[in-house]
């Protein structure tokens, strides 16, 4: 018997059979409770007052208060709630669950086209809040651990040996990001000079529709030209491409030129697009001129794209914990001992920029842990 009291969510959409099918599929895991449900804002608020909720699943469009409102009043007067967007995958629902994230929303989970769908599709969907349910209230009330230096070098455990190798200019810098991207990014990118000398290329974990909403943003608030990528783009300095949703990307040289290209090969990390099929291109193409950067985010996609990264002398950064909303996909690459430097989301941006702007054509010691 699970001796730890249920995670109480309260779900609030204005669609009575959405209601339903979130309540029956939450129910389903032991340590959640579906304390109530509400067709809109202002019902919802009267039962966080009366229900102390520990969670809050809530839809963007509805009528009299809508999620943003409803989102705004949480915030200023129940912040340790923890409150998941369950979003359409629409441009309006898009364009709103990027405002709730900015206005403190811990994560969000976009909503089948249906939920009378495939079993599997539903089961998806469950399986998702459930995870980030969990996730976000555990992050809540268990501190972090102590900071991470603002650049800690880390070789793994161990080393048994030492070889010589042949490290050059960065020629493209690749990102992975996850859970808390959105935020992070807008962040990393404001610090980005505009004539950085190599292009950026970026997986962040999203549907379709969200990753073309999220391009658009970043580029309005970014000295370097952001866009999603489109098949055959052809990389620039200065220029940064986000994968879009459902599609892998990677890059393909011909001749002196490189390009994008797009496949929907199966996920890896249940991802699609993937970390690790873009890093692992990278360090095909561009070799020991490859800078991978792993930030915030829930699994271990980068994990083996940073492996491949290394074994051609790229270089590998981390965003470090304390700033991470989860440390997951940069902590696995930590512990690996893969990267060469683990920095705040604060420093991420000029640490880039160093590494990208400072020559490095020397032949360097480089200790391999076994």
């Amino acid at each position: 018997m699970n001796a730890n009291p249920k995670i109480r969510v309260l779900v609030v959409d204005d669609s009575a059979v959405v209601c339903r099918a979130v309540n029956d599929l939450l129910s389903k895991d032991p340590n959640l409770e579906v304390v109530a449900t509400a067709s809109n804002g202002k019902i919802a608020l009267d039962n966080i007052n009366q229900l102390s909720p520990d969670a809050v699943v809530l839809d963007v469009e509805m009528p009299e208060l809508n999620g943003i409102e409803t989102l705004k009043v949480i915030r200023r007067h129940y912040s340790s709630i923890a409150v998941i967007m369950f979003s359409s995958l629409t441009v309006r629902s898009a364009n709103a669950t990027f405002d709730a994230l900015a206005l403190g929303a811990d994560d969000y989970v976009t909503k089948p086209s249906s939920l009378g769908g495939s079993a599997g599709q539903v089961a998806a969907v469950g399986a998702e809040l459930i995870a980030k349910i969990k996730l976000h209230i555990f992050r809540r009330t268990n501190s972090k651990s102590a900071a991470s230096p603002l650049v800690t070098t880390s070789r793994g455990p161990a080393t048994a040996a030492t070889v010589a190798t042949v490290r050059k200019d960065v020629d493209v810098v690749v990102i992975g990001v996850s859970t808390g991207g959105p935020n992070a990014l807008a962040e990393l990118m404001l610090s980005i000079p505009g004539d950085l000398p190599a292009p950026i290329l970026i997986v962040q974990h999203m549907p379709p529709v969200f990753t073309k909403i999220l391009s658009q943003r970043l580029n309005a608030n970014s000295r370097v030209r952001v866009e999603e990528a489109c098949p055959g783009d052809r990389l620039e300095a200065g220029r940064a491409f986000i994968a879009p949703g459902n599609y892998h990307m990677a890059v393909h040289r011909s001749g002196l030129m490189v390009n994008v290209q797009m496949n929907q090969n199966p996920p890896e990390n249940f991802c699609r697009p993937s970390a690790d099929v873009l890093f692992r291109s990278a360090a095909a193409v561009y070799g020991s001129g490859t800078l991978a950067v792993v930030m915030t985010g829930m699994g271990r996609d980068g994990l083996c794209g940073c492996q491949a990264v290394r074994s051609c002398n790229g270089q590998v950064v981390v965003q470090d914990e304390a700033s991470s909303v989860v440390w997951g996909m940069p902590g696995f690459v930590a512990r690996a001992g893969l990267a060469d430097a683990v920095v705040p989301l604060a420093e991420l941006g000029g640490e880039i920029t160093r590494r990208v702007r400072k020559p490095c054509r020397s032949v360097k010691a480089r200790t391999i842990a076994l």
